[in-house]
Formats: structure tokens, sequence, C-alpha cells
């Protein structure tokens, strides 16, 4: 096991800069994600820390070595895939020890090793066959035991989930986490899905662009996300996002939309009245109320999944999701009423983006 240090680094192809200053650093044992949308260079960045691509700027460091220009073989880390990367001509057994025969390990020390990973990872009745002969799932765990024989200091795993149905990727999920918490080894793990990176990791690396837009405990990033980009990309279904403004009249603070719906707001601390902001609310802090709403809308979109139902809301403009934890009787073009849990809007400022701290809470004018 190791800590991995990134030290102001760069990427660039010719004047295309994909990595932009990524500095960080992981703790001895650590489970690490990098999570953001398709070419924001969380791959690239996985790769450099491999050794597959080179870096222009910068410094890598693993436990003590900076390893900028050492090959991948001796960075002391072990990588799956997303493809597998299986050798269709060698059983289970085999392809797990291969890395060992690779380097000239002894027989009876592959064995002992191959036998621990199969046991760890439940593959013990299928070490005589070939991939072929497996589900996805069970050659994704084959390419899991080929990492863990070799004992390395870094797992890096660049989105291995992502060739797997729904259900097996919520298995394989568990599964991983379960592998971590067992061998303790320090693990990047490159996803583009925001919920895995959520539910597994210790930490989480919003990406974008080349830059890192957050970095912080999973449920520090669903609560305080930064910008309007984390908000956004944090949490499924997405954060609701109003663009309006704070105004304050007899009854209380409302929002105004910039199409021009107004409805209550619930006592919290609010940006200053008159300030443009986005204000970001989660589906499930709207809550249906039929008796004293803080705005109506009609349903559009009616999503029962059983435990759960989603409801699409549209009224003046404004498109609202709110996820209910029960069942809902009320369909396509009936009329709703919601109110804002109190304690849970976001206020991001209009033209940056970024969060706006709370301030005094606004109280009508008296």
């Amino acid at each position: 096991m190791a800590t991995v240090e990134m030290h102001h680094v760069r990427k660039s192809f010719g004047k295309v800069d994909v990595i932009n200053d990524v500095s960080f650093t992981m703790q001895d044992g650590e489970f690490l994600a990098l999570v953001g949308p398709s070419g924001c260079g969380k791959s690239t960045l996985l790769r450099m820390i491999a050794g597959l691509e080179t870096i222009s700027a910068g410094d890598i460091v693993i436990g003590d070595r900076v390893v900028n220009d050492l090959a991948p073989k001796d960075r002391d880390i072990a990588m799956v895939f997303q493809s597998y990367a299986l050798y269709p001509n060698l059983t289970v057994e085999r392809n797990m020890g291969q890395p060992l025969r690779l380097a000239r390990r002894p027989k009876a020390e592959i064995r002992e090793r191959v036998a621990e990973a199969a046991r760890i990872l439940s593959l013990t009745p299928y070490l005589d066959r070939y991939p072929r002969q497996l589900s996805g799932g069970q050659r994704q765990r084959v390419a899991m035991g080929r990492a863990i024989v070799r004992d390395p200091a870094v797992f890096l795993f660049d989105e291995p989930l992502s060739n797997l149905d729904a259900k097996l990727r919520v298995q394989m999920r568990s599964e991983i986490k379960e592998l971590h918490q067992r061998l303790r080894t320090t693990t990047v793990y490159v996803t583009h899905d925001q919920v895995e990176a959520m539910t597994m990791a210790d930490r989480v690396v919003v990406m974008q662009g080349g830059r890192i837009e957050q970095l912080g405990a999973p449920l520090e990033l669903y609560d305080r996300p930064v910008n309007l980009f984390v908000a956004g990309f944090m949490g499924s279904p997405a954060m609701n996002q109003i663009a309006g403004h704070v105004v304050v009249g007899p009854d209380g603070p409302a929002f105004q939309t910039d199409a021009g719906l107004r409805f209550a707001l619930p006592a919290q601390a609010l940006p200053a009245e008159g300030r443009r902001v986005v204000m970001g609310i989660r589906p499930e802090h709207l809550a249906i109320d039929g008796t004293d709403p803080a705005l109506t809308a009609t349903v559009a979109v009616v999503e029962a999944s059983g435990a759960d139902t989603l409801l699409i809301l549209r009224e003046a403009g404004l498109s609202l999701t709110v996820l209910v934890r029960d069942r809902v009787d009320a369909g396509p073009g009936a009329r709703v009423g919601l109110t804002l849990i109190p304690g849970k809007l976001h206020f991001f400022d209009a033209e940056s983006g970024a969060r706006i701290a709370p301030g005094t809470s606004l109280s009508p004018p008296g």
C-alpha cells in the first residue's frame, strides 16, 4: 500500500491542454473516485498514474518515489480495464497467474497467490474454465484477481463496470467495495457514473475540462456543491436549478423566476434581495402539499418504480423534478401543490455559478 500524490500535473496534446494543473494527495489505503462527463480527462489522469501516458509538467509520487520516468511495470501498480483484457486461450487460473509467470515468480508462490485471490473473489470453482465459459461479472472478477495476485501498492480501475447490465453493476459495486475493505489497498477508480462514485469511494474528485471542480467526501459534494456544475452532476435525479431572484414582501421572502413565477420560500439564510441567482433544490426536498403549498404545478410525467415515484412538473416555463418516497395518486394533467423543505435550498451566483455562502436570514420589512 502507498500514498499517491499529484503535484501540479499537466498533460497537453500539442496546444490542447487535457489535464490542467491537477493536484491532490491520496492517503494510504484510501479509495478515491475520479468522476466527470466524457472528455473531462479522468481516464487520461488514471493512465498518467499508471505510466501509460507521459506527463507534460508536474510530478506524480507513489509512496516515496517520483514515478514520472518509471515504466508501468516499475510503479508497483495493477490496473483493471473496462474490456477485461483476458487471454481467451488461457484458463481462469492461468489468466490470474500470468503476471506472476511473466515476473518469473516460483510456481509454488503462483499457485498460492492464485488460490487466495480465487477464494477472495469466489472463483475457486471456475479455475479450470476459459473466459468464453464465464459470465460478464465472472470475467470482471478474473480481471480483478489478476490484479490482486500482484499484491500492488495501488489498484487502478478504469470504468470496470461499464460493460455489465444494471443489476450486475450494482452487485459488482458491492463486491469491489467489500474487496477494498478487506485488502485496504490504495485505489483510484474512474467512472462516468456518479452513483458508483458516491456509493463506493471514501472521497470523490469531480472533473470538468481537465480541471478539478471539487474534491471531498461523497456527502460533502452532495450537500455542499461548490458550483452549479457539481450541483447538477452529483445526484440522480439531478438537482433542480431555477434562475431568478429573492424578493421580500409583507408575507415574507419569496423567489421570483426569470419567467415571472413567484412562490414562497421557507425560513433559512437567503442571498441578498434582488441579486440574480440560481436556486437549487434536490428532487427529494420538494414535498407534495395539498393544504398550504408554496406553488402549484401540473404533472407532465409520472415514473413509478415501486418504492419511489418520480414526477416531472411544469408551470409557467418552469420544469421541476420531484422524488416521492411513496405512491402518488396523480396522473399527467393533475394539479399538485408543492412545498420546499426548510434548510435544503442552495443558491449560486447566476454569473459565475459559484455557491453563495449563507447570509443573514431575510425577514419581512417592519
